[in-house]
């Protein structure tokens, strides 16, 4: 019954986000085109069942930026409106999309790459990949990113053991007040 009510509240939050944030994202998508040419990134990822799915975000890196998990990524890579977008976690708006058609939800894990063999491994043995991937969860709130996978996956087995609506919107509002970042990157 929690899963029903969760992919409810996913669909109405993502919904009302994507309608009353709309002004939002058109201001950012067009700032965006002055930044890099291309304000909209669109990349592969490992969905629910290890089904691909086309993941929607912000562009925070230069276009010819190499496709690898942002952690292996070099820091240089990010521009100066990119960070911005990453700090206020803006970046990830876009994936309501992705949620509002069922790939993602709003509370789960982050969804990989599917060149990222040793997290896929460690999620796939932890069962983690039978669900949706998430844009927030226990990790990305306790700063646990890709670049250590066998913490990720257990990470994310734990939070799917006792996910419920409690959690579910403790994870959204951490995330909404900043607690948290994103993947890191390569220091120069």
């Amino acid at each position: 019954m929690t899963l029903f009510i969760i992919r409810i509240l996913d669909f109405v939050f993502a919904f009302c986000g994507l309608v009353f944030g709309f002004p939002v994202l058109v201001i950012l998508t067009v700032i965006g085109f002055f930044d890099t040419g291309s304000p909209i990134f669109r990349q592969e990822r490992v969905g629910k069942n290890k089904k691909p799915f086309t993941l929607v975000k912000f562009r925070t890196m230069k276009v010819d930026t190499e496709s690898v998990a942002s952690h292996l990524a070099n820091a240089s890579s990010i521009t100066s409106f990119g960070n911005f977008l990453r700090k206020t976690k803006l970046d990830e708006l876009p994936q309501l999309w992705n949620v509002l058609k069922g790939e993602m939800s709003l509370v789960g894990p982050r969804p990989c790459l599917f060149n990222q063999n040793e997290l896929i491994e460690e999620r796939d043995c932890r069962s983690v990949l039978n669900v949706r991937p998430g844009i927030t969860g226990l990790a990305q709130v306790n700063e646990i990113d890709m670049s250590t996978p066998k913490l990720l996956a257990e990470t994310d087995q734990k939070m799917i053991a006792t996910l419920n609506l409690s959690d579910y919107v403790r994870y959204i509002l951490q995330t909404a007040i900043g607690k948290g970042s994103g993947d890191g990157v390569t220091k120069n």
